[in-house]
């Protein structure tokens, strides 16, 4: 029997990578045994991050994997660019803010989806996003 897959990477490109990309974050989160809410929050999350890479960068990758601490089970996210980097991350995660014309929901958002978020851009070099969920 083959071992179900434990990470994963998907380039970004197109619209259609964006929802591989949150289809398979949702199976490996299902696999990992997160309750059906949990399983909403990563997959949006890996939506809004895939979309912000597509949207500012045009290309990118969105890698996910199981993580672990010996006392509870996680799903890692990590969306990285080569963008254009984000000149101020303090406004850019403030509720409302939008350089796109959008809602400005989605950086903020997913901070407050997932239990840790992390964000490091630097102008003209891209912009990659670490989150974590903790199953429950």
């Amino acid at each position: 029997m083959v071992a179900a897959m434990e990470s994963f990477q998907v380039p970004i490109g197109s619209d259609s990578d964006i929802l591989v990309a949150r289809a398979q974050g949702r199976a490996l989160a299902a696999r990992l045994g997160f309750p059906s809410s949990d399983l909403a929050l990563v997959a949006t999350t890996i939506s809004e991050l895939a979309r912000n890479i597509l949207s500012y960068a045009g290309t990118g990758e969105v890698a996910v994997q199981r993580i672990g601490d010996g006392h509870q089970t996680g799903i890692l996210v990590i969306a990285r660019d080569k963008g254009p980097g984000i000149p101020d991350i303090h406004q850019a995660l403030k509720d409302g803010y939008s350089t796109s014309g959008g809602l400005g929901l989605g950086l903020p958002g997913v901070r407050r989806l997932m239990d840790e978020f992390e964000i490091v851009s630097e102008v003209g070099r891209g912009t990659t996003v670490t989150v974590k969920k903790w199953k429950r």
